[in-house]
């Protein structure tokens, strides 16, 4: 029998998949159909504060201020004793989700600022989530802002919270970082418990009849798995100390295989499991059984990181010695001039 246990922020799981944060966890039936079909771990969806405090601002106008100006009414709708904030959802959904599930629930946090992330971490570890993956969502739009400045609001970000909470924390990272690897070091002496591999960043559209900018949701490809396998395989050995998990782009066993080669110790499916449904998780769990099997590995731990950069037959592979070789492998259709 294969041995697919993995560590993944200090837990044991018992596999190394896991849905990642998406609409998948909203509902109790579908997480438990998620643990059912073999989950690790689930990924909350998002903690959103822009959202908590918009919810806020409602509130204040319609509720706590109806009567500003009309001193003959004292109220127009009146205050409900027993009004749940999108913030008081959201806890106790998490609260339901850990005395349902048998498997750890990893909360997603994605704040606007500093006191946010600490306040609602809190709130978090209060309601018993067993760790906080933290979405820093942060496109780097201003002139002002240097790549110094972006790299130091996320490290400021996690020394904080990590003051305040006692919970593993992963910090959910964008490819567009100028050094990855010096980056992800300092977030592994500033505390950070693991990191995942790569945010994807939705990116708007314009409509060409209106003109206006308009928001643009696309499921990952199998193709995007390739950047996400290779900072695994630059990462592993690098920050020991760090947990790694991978997510966008992986709808097949070999994506998640190629991972686990890489280094990783956890891959989040979000996009296979939104189109197929729970069973793909169960589909790519038996097909990985299999194929450890067939090869001879009697554990998941004894192939990870064997063809990271550290292991691999030609390190050099994984920067730019192979560079020329991929433009030279490139042959034209035929009948296509060459």
């Amino acid at each position: 029998m294969v041995d697919l246990t993995t560590n993944y922020l200090g837990f044991t799981l018992k596999n190394p998949l896991l849905p990642s944060a998406s609409p998948l966890t909203k509902k109790l039936d579908d997480a438990k159909r998620l643990e059912d079909a073999g989950a690790s771990a689930v990924v909350m969806h998002s903690l959103f504060e822009e959202q908590i405090e918009s919810e806020a601002r409602q509130r204040e106008r319609f509720f706590y201020q109806q009567a500003l100006g009309h001193g003959e009414a004292d109220s127009f709708h009146p205050v409900p004793d027993t009004l749940k904030t999108y913030q008081d959802q959201y806890l106790e959904h998490l609260q339901t989700l850990k005395a349902a599930l048998g498997i750890p629930v990893i909360a997603s946090l994605n704040g606007t600022s500093l006191t946010g992330w600490i306040d609602y971490g809190q709130a978090l570890q209060s309601a018993g989530a067993d760790a906080l993956e933290l979405n820093v969502y942060h496109i780097a739009a201003d002139s002002q802002d240097n790549s110094q400045t972006v790299e130091n609001r996320y490290l400021a970000i996690l020394r904080e919270l990590k003051r305040h909470v006692t919970l593993p924390v992963a910090m959910k990272l964008s490819s567009q970082f100028s050094s990855p690897v010096h980056f992800i070091k300092q977030l592994q002496e500033s505390g950070a418990d693991g990191v995942v591999l790569f945010n994807r960043f939705y990116q708007p559209d314009i409509d060409l009849e209106t003109l206006e900018v308009i928001p643009r949701l696309s499921l990952s490809t199998p193709r995007e798995a390739l950047l996400r396998i290779r900072w695994t395989a630059l990462l592993y050995g690098r920050v020991n100390k760090l947990s790694l998990a991978v997510t966008g782009g992986f709808h097949h066993m070999p994506d998640v295989l190629k991972a686990l080669l890489a280094g990783a110790d956890a891959v989040q499916l979000c996009s296979a499991l939104l189109e197929h449904g729970p069973k793909r998780l169960s589909e790519i769990l038996d097909e990985l059984a299999c194929w450890l099997e067939a090869h001879d590995y009697s554990s998941v731990n004894q192939l990870k990181g064997s063809v990271s950069q550290q292991n691999a037959i030609d390190p050099s592979a994984y920067e730019r010695a192979n560079y020329v070789q991929v433009l030279d492998s490139y042959s034209s259709p035929s009948g296509v001039l060459r």
